[in-house]
């Protein structure tokens, strides 16, 4: 029973760390939009699609690799916030990387924008944050029995029981 509820806490987390990622993302790109003081306010709708696409673009080229260090972590019972952020900046380069064109006759990525590189990883990073603040400070927590109860003190000898 512990296991099925840490599936739902580690599917929660998973979400919550992706819609911050896509949140990133997409206020890192649109930025130099957002500075012009002459373009007027920000459409609330626009926005909230296109964080909703943002959202959607993450969770699904970042699932994979995420899942794959839930599972080391979860499996060796790794609760630090630095492997958690080391991981999702890792899992961050590693979706960007998966965009680029790769050459494998000079083993060389063609096309790497720098700035682009670092919101990934920046987004990653946050991302792990987020994740070890909601699931992975207890990873591996599901597998220990729980504890027995311990029966209340004996009375001492000389009370006697309420009337």
């Amino acid at each position: 029973m512990a296991l099925i509820g840490r599936l739902f806490v580690i599917l929660f987390a998973v979400l919550a760390a992706c819609l911050v990622a896509g949140m990133i993302v997409v206020g890192a790109v649109l930025f130099p939009e957002f500075s012009d003081l002459g373009a007027g306010p920000v459409d609330p709708g626009a926005l909230n699609i296109v964080l909703g696409f943002g959202f959607i673009f993450v969770s699904g080229f970042a699932l994979l690799p995420a899942m794959i260090v839930v599972l080391i972590t979860e499996a060796f019972y790794i609760r630090g916030a630095l492997t958690y952020a080391v991981g999702g900046g890792i899992v961050g380069l590693a979706c960007y990387l998966g965009l680029i064109p790769f050459d494998p006759a000079t083993l060389h990525f063609e096309g790497i924008v720098r700035r682009h590189l670092e919101i990934m990883t920046g987004a990653g990073i946050v991302a792990g944050i987020v994740y070890w603040m909601i699931a992975g400070h207890n990873a591996g927590a599901w597998r220990r029995p729980p504890r027995p109860l311990q029966p209340p003190p004996p009375l001492p000898s000389q009370s006697r029981p309420p009337t």
